[in-house]
């Protein structure tokens, strides 16, 4: 009987036999993160939506792929996402609108005003970024991912990793100083 203390890797291999339960307990289990990830690489709450369901049919599809060696199941749904997330970046032009946040009303207006004024200026210029330095620093600084988890999900090693962050920031920072001049 299938419920939400079933293993990860249960439901997978379930759902790999064709148990669509299985794999709604997983898709219930994981379409939030899946959306956010999206949701960093994108950049639009109604791509990031269409994107993590993307992802989700995509691993009901590719479930007899899943192989509990390489990756858990989070991090599998995961490169999958981002993987439809980037497939999506690259159909259409990156946007750099950035989504409304709340304001604590302990905040004053002029504070608020800089700090969502700081913000687009941030999200302009990681937008301005390629897909995979974008990616790369939306799961590590947004995300608040390990740099080995945001590697595997991005199939590099973690030395590229790195090499996709520093060269991110480096781009940011000109951009943000070219901005300023």
């Amino acid at each position: 009987m299938l419920n939400d203390d079933t293993p990860d890797e249960a439901l997978m291999a379930r759902s790999a036999a064709g148990d669509r339960q299985a794999f709604d307990l997983l898709a219930s289990r994981y379409m939030l993160r899946l959306r956010r990830a999206a949701m960093k690489v994108l950049g639009s709450v109604d791509a990031a939506e269409d994107a993590a369901q993307d992802a989700l049919l995509r691993g009901w599809m590719r479930a007899a792929t899943y192989d509990p060696k390489q990756a858990s199941v989070s991090t599998w749904l995961h490169r999958i996402a981002v993987n439809a997330a980037i497939d999506r970046v690259r159909a259409t032009r990156p946007t750099t609108e950035v989504p409304e946040s709340m304001v604590d009303p302990a905040v004053s207006a002029e504070a608020a005003l800089a700090g969502r004024e700081r913000e687009a200026i941030l999200a302009e210029a990681i937008a301005q970024l390629p897909a995979r330095q974008r990616t790369a620093i939306a799961l590590t600084y947004g995300e608040g991912w390990s740099g080995a988890d945001a590697a595997r999900a991005l199939s590099v090693s973690t030395r590229a990793l790195e090499g996709l962050l520093h060269r991110g920031r480096k781009l940011v920072r000109a951009y943000l100083e070219a901005r300023d001049a």
